[in-house]
């Protein structure tokens, strides 16, 4: 086969592909070359184990790890510090979509905090190496080069690393709060979708924001949906992901503490909803790396969804094989716990008052000079726009003159991640960070 030759679909793609294109053809469009051509091997290695784990009495000669008296072999010096867990929940290989039990779990406390959902059918979560892998197999799915994204102007830097750096994508931007700093730019979201309708697009919706830890108000909210709703009517194909990596992370009554996914998975046949989300920060189990996938649209069926399931445990199975089995143990442990949601509150209190500690100390008049504050309610972070001085050059500043470590967005944004400092830091990391600015400045 020559290098410009591509390999014949796969049967198993087709099926997945067939499944999709006839109770969601919407989705099906929505796909990719690659997310087309991808599934995952029923009669593959993992699936003949899986069969052999049954029904395999006398010997399962099968999957690749040793064993020692019917369980998984291991060494005692690393076993020692997992204490109370079986060793076939920590070195046993997972599945590739991620251990039923926890999968299961993470939909009902989905469901559960998403009351807007209804009794609107969703895909299984597939289990993923946390937030990262799963935007990374999202645009596996959904992105072929040349493909456009929209995003507001505030945005992680991982998408820009995984959508166009990786996969050929293009972001475009539009401005995230209004002209006054007073909340989401609605407008400016509403006339991109307009700009671009009748046309695919993946639509990047992360809130709380990172970096500037805002959550769109209840009316905001209803607004961003009602416009996605009316680009899918006028033809537009959408991809909607609903990045919720800090959810539960609100501190404003303000906020909308829902996420978007519960109203757009049933908003519009042409308007495929995905949500990424984890115990990363909802946990508060950031090494572990457990993320999950779900998939929601109008009239999608039992078999579109599965459809979808088997085309990201196929992709997950390509780049990583399967996500770490004794972190998806320990956080199904910790959902199953009965003290796991009065634990949870009490972090994201010390999380709040952190929050408010920081708008009190930035927000000092003697500061007005120096930059404008972007809002934010909710998340791990804030950002401050700068007068008249160069972000990084203010950000070295902070490290060589005064030992504080913030990070420049840009040429005009300093984000501060008020989520590592203590209430008794905070006034100094203002303090701090205006005599940079007007050591930058010279004045």
């Amino acid at each position: 086969m020559s290098a410009t030759q591509v390999a014949e679909l796969n049967p198993l793609a087709q099926i997945a592909n067939e499944s999709i294109r006839k109770d969601c053809p919407a989705v099906f469009e929505l796909l990719g070359e690659r997310g087309k051509r991808f599934f995952f091997p029923t009669k593959g290695i993992l699936a003949q184990g899986a069969e052999a784990k049954q029904k395999a009495k006398v010997a399962n000669a099968t999957i690749g790890i040793a064993t020692e008296n019917g369980e998984p072999m291991y060494l005692a010096c690393v076993h020692r510090y997992f204490s109370g867990l079986t060793s076939a929940n920590l070195y046993d290989y997972a599945p590739s979509y991620g251990k039923p039990a926890l999968r299961q779990a993470w939909a009902q406390k989905q469901r559960e905090e998403t009351p807007s959902l209804g009794g609107q059918p969703v895909s299984n979560p597939v289990v993923t190496n946390a937030l990262t892998h799963g935007l990374s197999t999202i645009g596996e799915l959904f992105l072929d080069p040349g493909d456009e994204v929209l995003s507001g102007d505030l945005l992680w830097e991982n998408y820009n690393l995984a959508w166009e750096t990786r996969l050929g994508a293009h972001i475009s931007y539009y401005p995230f709060f209004d002209a006054g700093l007073k909340g989401f730019n609605l407008e400016a979201f509403s006339q991109a979708l307009k700009a671009r309708l009748g046309r695919k697009l993946v639509v990047s919706l992360n809130f709380p924001n990172n970096p500037s830890g805002y959550t769109p108000t209840k009316a905001e909210a209803l607004g961003i949906v009602r416009a996605l709703t009316e680009a899918a009517e006028a033809g537009s194909r959408l991809v909607v992901v609903c990045d919720d990596a800090y959810y539960g992370m609100f501190f404003d009554e303000a906020c909308e503490k829902e996420s978007l996914f519960g109203r757009l998975a049933q908003a519009h046949p042409n308007l495929l909803a995905v949500k990424v989300d984890g115990g990363t920060k909802e946990a508060f189990v950031w090494g572990m790396r457990v993320g999950f996938i779900t998939y929601g649209v109008k009239n999608g069926t039992p078999a579109a969804y599965k459809a979808l399931e088997d085309k990201t445990a196929g992709v997950i199975r390509a780049m990583v094989s399967s996500v770490t089995h004794p972190g998806q143990t320990i956080v199904l442990k910790a959902l199953q716990d009965p003290d796991f949601r009065r634990q949870q509150a009490e972090k994201v209190e010390i999380l709040r008052q952190r929050a408010e500690a920081t708008g009190v100390a930035c927000r000092r008049a003697e500061y007005a000079d120096c930059w404008d504050v972007y809002p934010y309610n909710s998340g791990y972070f804030m950002c401050l726009r700068l007068k008249d001085a160069d972000a990084d050059t203010v950000r070295m500043n902070l490290l060589d003159e005064h030992g504080v470590g913030t990070i420049a967005l840009g040429p005009t944004n300093l984000r501060v991640a008020f989520s590592c400092l203590t209430e008794a830091q905070i006034p100094g990391v203002f303090k701090a960070i205006a005599a940079a600015v007007r050591t930058v400045r010279g004045r």
